[in-house]
């Protein structure tokens, strides 16, 4: 079973292989796969850092305890109308993003976060509204 917080629900959607740095980039793309392969893979839904903040770099502020993270959190959780301590599998949680997320939200919820501006978030979204789910990284 795999801890998640709130956004990286939606970071997993829009991965294609970047990151932070190696360390990250190798965790990420572990979970991306695992749960691309094995959907029915467990995801307990938690407050603060999880399973991805584990190999965030060590290199100025610490990201996954900023405020405005907590804020990105909570309301894709309540996008998708989950709560934290909630364990689900990963086909579940694709469920709930068909049914309750459109690729505009992006634009919202994540306004303030860096990787926005490359689209692939909602490319992620859309792809997950056509029934693709997790795209291959290579």
């Amino acid at each position: 079973m795999y801890k998640l917080r709130g956004h990286h629900l939606f970071c997993l959607l829009g991965y294609r292989g970047m990151g932070y740095s190696p360390e990250y980039v190798e965790n990420m793309t572990k979970l991306h796969q695992t749960l691309r392969d094995q959907p029915q893979t467990r995801i307990k839904l938690v407050m603060g850092s999880d399973h991805l903040c584990e190999k965030y770099p060590n290199s100025g502020e610490y990201h996954c305890q900023n405020e405005n993270i907590y804020k990105r959190d909570a309301e894709v959780l309540k996008k998708m109308k989950l709560e934290i301590g909630q364990i689900l599998k990963w086909e579940d949680i694709e469920f709930r993003i068909r049914k309750h997320v459109n690729p505009f939200d992006i634009q919202d919820i994540c306004k303030n976060c860096s990787w926005r501006s490359y689209g692939v978030c909602e490319e992620g979204i859309q792809e997950m509204l056509e029934g693709k789910g997790l795209r291959e990284i290579k």
